[in-house]
């Protein structure tokens, strides 16, 4: 929920909000051109992580995604990932062509950050773009022989299965054999998004046994978000923090508040919220 407009003129992080200091929106904004890289920096993830969606903040944050000032050694746009990533997190379609154009930019992890905020935005008109980041790893409807790593797949493959790009599952499909795990677990979650196929959510499923906690926590996010139901157990059974089952539980129940008629919603929905009252 954004602050009221009586909050925002005065919203600052101090107590328990602060990491140091403090800034008023009219601060973070007018920071957005400061000649201090970092304060430029801040203004941007502040903007962002308080949902400030004032126009003249949104405006801010579109014009730093053509910054050129803020470059790491190797070539890296800070500024323009935060921007990125706020632009997102406040909702505002106007954002969506210059995060569409943001997925030229040679910086990883600008590309990443944009295809996350189109996600959220929620507008398909960016399908195409993502396709075409997508089709780097392809040779026609297969991976290439030698598995590419230069693009941010996880990210683009979620963004498509939000975006119900049906179209291009066969290409999608494709990313369930790559190298990379997590790549792998983000095209079951989209397949299972685009198709309702139960294999797909079992091989999430499967992956919560996985050795590795950061791939486990990774999958919990998964299922929560394409709130696959006959998950529930193993969600609770997993050995991961009870916080990201609890999330990850409250995403299936969500999805049935939001897709179940009520004469199905009542059983499964009653056991999600018991399974969440274990993990209290």
């Amino acid at each position: 929920m954004n602050p009221s407009p009586e909050k925002i003129k005065d919203l600052s992080l101090t107590g328990d909000n602060a990491d140091g200091g403090s800034l008023t929106v009219e601060q973070a904004i007018a920071n957005l051109e400061s000649a201090d890289l970092g304060l430029r920096f801040y203004a941007a993830w502040w903007l962002g992580r308080f949902r400030i969606s004032e126009p003249a903040a949104v405006t801010a944050l579109i014009k730093a995604l053509e910054d050129e000032a803020d470059r790491t050694p190797e070539g890296g746009y800070p500024l323009r990932r935060n921007a990125a990533r706020a632009l997102g997190k406040l909702g505002d379609r106007q954002a969506v062509s210059p995060l569409i154009r943001c997925l030229d930019c040679s910086d990883f992890y600008v590309r990443e950050a944009a295809a996350q905020s189109l996600e959220m935005l929620g507008d398909p008109v960016c399908i195409p773009a993502l396709i075409k980041l997508l089709a780097v790893g392809l040779q026609g409807e297969q991976l290439i022989s030698q598995p590419d790593l230069s693009q941010p797949y996880d990210a683009l493959l979620e963004a498509l299965g939000t975006l119900r790009a049906t179209e291009f599952a066969p290409l999608i499909k494709a990313f369930l054999e790559h190298p990379i795990e997590l790549v792998q677990y983000s095209a079951a979650r989209a397949m299972y998004q685009l198709t309702q196929e139960p294999v797909y959510g079992e091989r999430l499923v499967q992956a919560l046994a996985g050795e590795k906690l950061q791939l486990r926590r990774a999958v919990l996010a998964d299922l929560g978000a394409i709130g696959y139901l006959p998950a529930a157990d193993a969600i609770a059974q997993t050995l991961a923090e009870n916080s990201l089952k609890l999330i990850s539980l409250k995403g299936l129940l969500e999805h049935q508040v939001n897709h179940i008629t009520p004469s199905t919603f009542s059983e499964g929905a009653i056991k999600v919220m018991n399974l969440m009252d274990s993990l209290l």
